[in-house]
């Protein structure tokens, strides 16, 4: 059987929390551990470092123009 060794005190302490503040905790991990998304969030921001962005609002504007036409 293997001996399990631990060294120093511990303390349980409670931290209470909403669960919508818990489910977005899980996601942002989740989001965190995983290598791709974290491509794309790097790839973004050098994207908006370089200028290459809209305006939310003129992005909006060209969708309803594209559904006009």
């Amino acid at each position: 059987m293997t001996e399990i060794k631990t060294e120093g005190g511990h303390e349980a302490h409670w931290v209470t929390i909403s669960s919508d503040e818990y489910e977005s905790m899980k996601r942002t991990i989740e989001i965190l551990s995983d290598p791709e998304a974290m491509e794309q969030l790097r790839k973004s921001e050098e994207d908006i470092k370089a200028g290459s962005t809209k305006k939310w609002s003129e992005f909006v504007q060209e969708l309803r123009n594209e559904q006009k036409d």
